[in-house]
């Protein structure tokens, strides 16, 4: 064999020996970065994002305190807060999708008739409803959630007036961007369902959507997800709840009982909170009944309770029997607090629709929450909390 030959064979093998070095190389790293951005599993019945259970839960979800795993992370960091009204009609129950929010607001939305704002970031409840329409004083809520947070209702008061809630969410500059109005989207976003809850209901109470469909119509039609069109996220001035682990079980209390009287004389819509130690949570019951998930069939908890007493009118717009209400979200006032089985008194403070609710105890320092859903009920001052 020549010395030419030798030479070309030396050369082609190491030629063969890096460029197969360097395709194990790159494969490894592709392998990699697919395995770490892998999506989430998907429920091929009810379109619900899921995660594995099992993993290590490291991650403190910023709007609640309760941990979930990094690939949980990962998902919802593609997102923003989303709120979405939800009705509290008796012919509305059982609603479906509330068990999954990280956050919940209840307000009487008129005639003694509470609604819920859901805030969804942490989780994908899959079918929420039924969907129902905007108020004032949501907004001032919602607001709190980093700028322009998703909102999703069917309408709203639109009498010309300071109950005007499509007006102001107009003239907050989120009409066709982050406002999420079933009367300009539609479906398969949303739909009315007939038969869902199994009974014949009117027409209000049975239009429905999901999470994701939510999320996704945001991001492809109004271009909002995590960031805005200019890379601005949507937290960056958002401010977080300070957030705390359980009491020791032998520091809860063995029991506790908490009614909530919105309206007096309006006994449907009376809420009780009774607290489980075992799970340090409160199970509620609406009207005297134990109140549920739809698509999960089980009771509604939450980890915190916190009470708020804001002053209420009526809008005195013209509307029909002044039905359209005010609350006075801004300023101070009294709060009480549930957790761990026992009562917190307090106080409640928000300087500006976009400022944070703050809740301080009896000495003015502010409440660290345990890890969990939160539960914000709002009451006229004429409400009534009793706790035995």
């Amino acid at each position: 064999m020549s010395t030419k030959t030798l030479t070309l064979i030396v050369i082609s093998l190491m030629i063969y020996v890096v460029s197969t070095g360097i395709s194990y190389v790159a494969f490894s790293k592709i392998a990699s970065v697919a395995v770490s951005v892998a999506p989430p599993n998907v429920d091929t019945k009810s379109g619900v994002t899921t995660f594995d259970d099992t993993l290590p839960k490291t991650q403190e979800c910023p709007l609640n305190g309760a941990m979930y795993s990094k690939k949980q992370r990962d998902w919802w960091e593609k997102h923003r807060p989303l709120g979405v009204m939800v009705e509290n009609h008796q012919e509305s129950r059982p609603q479906s999708g509330l068990s999954f929010a990280d956050v919940i607001y209840e307000i009487v939305a008129e005639g003694g008739i509470t609604r819920f704002l859901a805030v969804y970031y942490c989780q994908d409840a899959g079918q929420v409803g039924p969907v129902r329409s905007a108020r004032t004083y949501f907004l001032d809520f919602i607001s709190e959630y980093g700028d322009f947070p998703l909102y999703a209702h069917v309408g709203g008061a639109n009498t010309p007036g300071p109950a005007n809630a499509l007006g102001q969410i107009e003239d907050y500059e989120w009409e066709g961007y982050n406002d999420l109005n079933q009367f300009s989207i539609g479906y398969p976003t949303f739909w009315r369902d007939y038969d869902r809850l199994g009974r014949s209901v009117a027409t209000e109470h049975t239009m429905y959507s999901t999470t994701s469909r939510l999320w996704q119509f945001a991001e492809k039609n109004r271009e909002v997800s995590a960031k805005d069109s200019e890379g601005n996220k949507w937290d960056e001035e958002f401010v977080r709840y300070a957030f705390k682990d359980d009491a020791p079980s032998q520091e809860r209390e063995a029991s506790q009982k908490v009614d909530v009287t919105f309206w007096d004389g309006y006994d449907q819509y009376m809420v009780t909170w009774e607290y489980d130690n075992a799970t340090n949570s409160y199970k509620r019951k609406n009207g005297g009944s134990p109140q549920t998930d739809k698509n999960t069939n089980r009771q509604l908890t939450a980890k915190n309770i916190v009470v708020l007493f804001m002053q209420e009118n009526n809008a005195n717009d013209g509307y029909t029997n002044n039905l359209h209400l005010l609350y006075k979200t801004k300023g101070k006032g009294k709060a009480v607090v549930f957790m761990d089985g026992k009562k917190i008194d307090g106080t409640w403070g928000k300087d500006s629709r976009t400022d944070r609710t703050v809740i301080y105890d009896r000495v003015g320092k502010k409440v660290e929450f345990n890890k969990g859903t939160l539960w914000f009920q709002v009451l006229p001052l004429e409400g009534e909390v009793d706790a035995s």
